[in-house]
């Protein structure tokens, strides 16, 4: 398989189970670091500050997700655009790509963060937060979005290198964001009982260091490929075209995240052990599921490049091995984590209304991930190919 000394991999050539393996054990294991982080985070806040605060941290998830959506489009899009133009040879467009994508998260997230900090209230009135963890959520979510600059440069550091076929360099920002926010979380939270505003403080202040940190080690390990952010370089047909794929992306993730607050809202009005539960369950079906994110993150790049370079017999071979994976690991990580329901649980909270709803949460959901696994990869080979309009749909 093809990779230069740089770290960026040519999928067009070589086994195509290779390169797909090459790419995903990278991501899957910075997805891994960055679960356990959330996973620590969730232990932290719920044994030193309490079921209030770990509920406070599960409402925050879908609304900064939310928040984020129309950014991970914008990455996603940029990754398709860039590992097409890659796979075809035209190095001189990828240049163009990269400045147009920073130009436009620049000029936006100014705008986003101050709309998101200004929208807090309202949206935890909406979603009917219990009055005792209505004031921890308020805090976390604001000084969460206050820096959400620093999680939108990631995504957008990893999508530039993902077209590019390079994994490893975004493993190595996910380390350093995931064990500088545990160590953070335990500075803030079990040291200086800050609560939810200190695990929120961690995380902001870890993820602009991480996006900083890419910013730096990119354009000195990668000359070529240097961001500038300041450039001001903007291509409007080349904007046009990476938001063509990636605004549907974004709406699709903005979909999934308002979904998740109508169900969050409905969870919530059973009282704070419901949400800590629905939170803790929800940390452990997204470990089981990462082996799939990361594979889909694998899929889109190895289809664009092969899609840039005009060899669809390769797409079609990617289709064939990505969903036998899909659909075979999650059927394994699933029953195991079925097995092993009620221990898992007990890690994070030992009040047993949650145990009790976290587990029944996770046989209810669990059974059907192998379906969701190949919707998933199928979505993921669509995009890659610069249709994202019908997985949106």
């Amino acid at each position: 398989m093809a990779q230069s000394r740089s770290g960026t991999r040519d999928m067009t050539v070589g086994s195509v189970a290779g390169h797909l393996a090459a790419f995903t054990l990278p991501l899957l294991a910075g997805s891994f670091l960055q679960q356990l982080y959330n996973m620590v985070d969730s232990l932290v806040v719920g044994r030193f500050a309490g079921d209030s605060a770990l509920a406070a941290v599960g409402v925050g998830f879908p609304v900064i997700f939310m928040f984020t959506s129309l950014f991970m489009g914008l990455s996603n899009g940029a990754t398709v655009v860039i590992a097409q133009y890659y796979g075809g040879g035209r190095f001189d467009r990828v240049r163009d790509a990269i400045d147009t994508t920073y130009t436009a998260f620049l000029s936006a997230i100014i705008p986003l963060t101050v709309c998101a900090v200004l929208l807090v209230r309202p949206i935890l009135f909406i979603m009917r937060v219990e009055e005792a963890a209505r004031a921890d959520a308020f805090w976390y979510l604001t000084i969460v979005l206050a820096g959400i600059i620093g999680s939108v440069g990631y995504n957008i550091n990893a999508g530039i290198l993902g077209g590019l076929g390079n994994s490893r360099t975004t493993l190595l920002f996910l380390a350093v964001s995931s064990v500088l926010n545990i160590i953070l979380d335990i500075l803030f939270v079990a040291g200086l009982k800050l609560g939810a505003a200190g695990a929120a403080l961690g995380t902001i202040l870890a993820q602009i260091t991480s996006w900083l940190f890419g910013l730096v080690y990119i354009n000195r390990r990668y000359p070529e490929l240097a961001i500038r952010p300041l450039s001001r370089r903007f291509d409007r047909e080349l904007f046009a075209r990476i938001m063509s794929i990636g605004l549907p992306a974004g709406v699709h993730m903005s979909m999934i995240a308002l979904g998740s607050m109508a169900v969050m809202s409905r969870v919530d009005a059973f009282g704070k052990e419901y949400t800590a539960a629905y939170n803790v369950g929800s940390r452990l079906d997204q470990l089981a599921f990462l082996p799939i994110q990361s594979l889909s993150s694998a899929v889109t790049t190895f289809v664009g490049q092969n899609t840039g370079a005009k060899k669809p017999e390769r797409v079609r071979m990617c289709v064939r091995v990505s969903v036998a994976i899909a659909f075979f690991w999650t059927a394994l990580a699933g029953a195991l984590l079925l097995r092993f329901a009620a221990p898992l649980v007990a890690l994070f909270s030992e009040t047993p209304a949650v145990i009790a709803s976290a587990v029944r949460y996770l046989w209810c959901i669990m059974p059907f991930y192998p379906l969701f696994a190949i919707f998933f990869t199928l979505n993921a080979i669509m995009r890659g190919a610069g249709d994202s309009f019908f997985p949106m749909l």
